[in-house]
């Protein structure tokens, strides 16, 4: 079901992690931004945010935009040496790239195993954000308005797409001053914002999926998108499987070739949930930190689409609330993070061996991205990370954080000994 929203939707979003800075909802009609900042003054009760979670929609900006230029540089051998270092035994079955732009005239790249291929899990989603804003530009080039009216003013309803997905999202109650927790259902209803800044923020694949449908939607009726329930599910239901696979395939890869990245080392290729990949086939999806990282640059750069999608998905990433896995080390808690993660775990019997979350012992992918400005606000310190694993029986979230910690403080150290030495 598709309409135009008559004032500010009161719909919902995010969970684990919440994105986007908590002022943004008269912009954007993300109606659990309203639950935040309330909370922020004090208003009402929980969701308590840390020191770097609290910077206003004006305050998240593109840092390099003055270096639209920049290519990756090679890799700093002395960086890479101390960064192997912090993995340990099991560097191995880590890859790995940091990108240090603290001091932007002096880049300092630090790679290992940088092409290493691997299901990016969750953060295939940045590609989903990628290609919405790709068409959105398409539709309308010189029209920013027309954009933001598509994605605030267009109400989506979650239907079988959804099917089946476990990820809690919240939906803040103005009238209870609470914000319930659960999965989306079939006939909740948000705006694309908010679907969005689910499929980013608690990194529900169900929101994710209603965002690819919209992604097709959006597509095929063009301007004319939002259309009504009975058009789009003629088109869905009218289109023949192998037709919606060839425009699925185009509307997720397209955009990562026309921006300039390589489609065989990152890209995402289908839904989310199983109803999804039923009724629409794609195909592999493939990272890899190199990849991941030239993403990360290119959005700082205002290169992704343009500068406005690009300061779009950024604020995106912004973590608003309880973060978690990379994000979730202490030693970020005074830092702005732009996060997404991602995780695959399969399990098989093994004697005195207990299958746990984030533990498995047939594969036990986790991957990371992240954009660290410490402090919040004036950042000294400003760098760039793309981390993906497969290290078997241990707790990737735990070992995630633990590196982000142990990255932190190395790079910390790094720029005091260079500041020290000038």
């Amino acid at each position: 079901m598709h309409g135009l929203l008559a004032g500010c939707l009161l719909a919902a979003s995010a969970t684990q992690c919440p994105a986007y800075p908590i002022d943004g909802y008269a912009d954007t009609g993300i109606a659990r931004l309203e639950g935040f900042r309330l909370a922020r003054e004090g208003k009402v009760a929980g969701n308590r945010l840390k020191p770097g979670a609290l910077l206003n929609t004006d305050q998240v900006q593109l840092r390099m935009q003055q270096h639209a230029d920049l290519q990756l540089p090679a890799s700093d051998e002395r960086l890479t040496r101390k960064i192997k270092n912090l993995l340990g035994a099991e560097a191995k079955h880590y890859s790995v790239s940091v990108l240090d732009l603290s001091d932007p005239e002096h880049p300092v790249l630090a790679e290992h195993n940088p092409l290493t291929r691997r299901n990016p899990g969750s953060v295939g989603k940045l590609m989903v954000a990628l290609a919405i804003f790709q068409t959105l530009a398409d539709l309308y080039p010189d029209d920013i308005e027309a954009r933001k009216r598509v994605l605030k003013n267009t109400l989506v309803t979650a239907d079988s797409f959804i099917r089946t997905d476990h990820h809690k999202v919240p939906f803040w109650n103005p009238e209870i001053n609470r914000m319930p927790r659960r999965p989306l259902q079939a006939g909740d209803t948000g705006n694309l914002w908010s679907y969005l800044d689910w499929a980013l923020s608690a990194s529900s694949n169900a929101a994710a999926s209603m965002v690819i449908r919209e992604l097709l939607l959006l597509r095929h009726f063009g301007t004319a998108y939002p259309v009504s329930a009975q058009q789009q599910q003629a088109f869905l239901h009218d289109t023949s499987r192998s037709e919606l696979g060839a425009l699925l395939l185009d509307s997720l890869l397209t955009p990562v070739t026309r921006n300039g990245l390589d489609v065989d080392k990152l890209r995402q290729g289908s839904f989310f949930t199983a109803e999804g990949k039923r009724r629409v086939p794609g195909t592999n999806s493939i990272s890899t930190t190199h990849e991941l990282m030239r993403y990360l640059l290119l959005l700082e750069q205002g290169k992704l689409v343009d500068a406005w999608s690009s300061l779009q998905i950024k604020r995106l990433m912004y973590m608003t609330q309880w973060r978690i896995r990379y994000a979730s080390s202490p030693a970020l808690n005074e830092a702005a993070v732009y996060f997404k993660s991602g995780s695959l775990y399969r399990c098989k019997p093994e004697e005195g061996y207990e299958c746990k979350k984030y533990q498995g012992n047939v594969e036990n992918l986790m991957n990371s991205v992240a954009i660290v400005e410490a402090p919040a606000g004036e950042p000294k310190l400003f760098y760039l990370v793309a981390l993906t694993s497969n290290v078997l029986k241990k707790n990737s979230a735990v070992e995630h954080q633990t590196f982000a910690t142990r990255l932190h403080r190395l790079l910390q150290d790094s720029r005091f000994a260079t500041a020290a030495a000038k």
